[in-house]
């Protein structure tokens, strides 16, 4: 099992890695729009798709320091703070993966940590 880092990123508060590469496969931890080189957080009103743009970005940050990309994602796991986003993140989600089409699920929930509309969470091959 190797513990995942991204480089010059502060370590995350909670007791938890970037990411864990285990068996030829990646596994993320919740991502939510914090930039992770910074910890910058996005304010909490700011739009979906801006929340969901620093998501991935985060994720692509994570893959890459782990070995792997976006196009080798075999599962995400979306948690929505209101299920009428439902729609625009269907819509962003496609355009980041383009034709690759990971197993997914997009959970509505009652409030994410911090008060954000979004976090993910993957699974990827190395």
């Amino acid at each position: 099992m190797i513990i995942i880092q991204v480089a010059d990123s502060p370590r995350p508060i909670g007791h938890y890695s970037h990411a864990i590469v285990s068996n030829g496969y990646v596994f993320t931890s919740g991502i939510l729009p914090i930039r992770i080189k910074t910890s910058e957080k996005l304010p909490v009103d700011a739009a979906i798709e801006e929340q969901i743009a620093a998501v991935f970005d985060n994720l692509k940050q994570i893959l890459e320091e782990a070995g792997s990309s976006l196009e080798k994602v075999v599962k995400t796991t979306i948690y929505i703070a209101d299920g009428e986003h439902w729609g625009i993140v269907n819509q962003l989600y496609a355009g980041l993966f383009g034709s690759h089409r990971p197993a997914r699920s997009i959970i509505p929930v009652k409030e994410l940590h911090f008060g954000y509309k979004i976090e993910l969470e993957a699974v990827a091959e190395l």
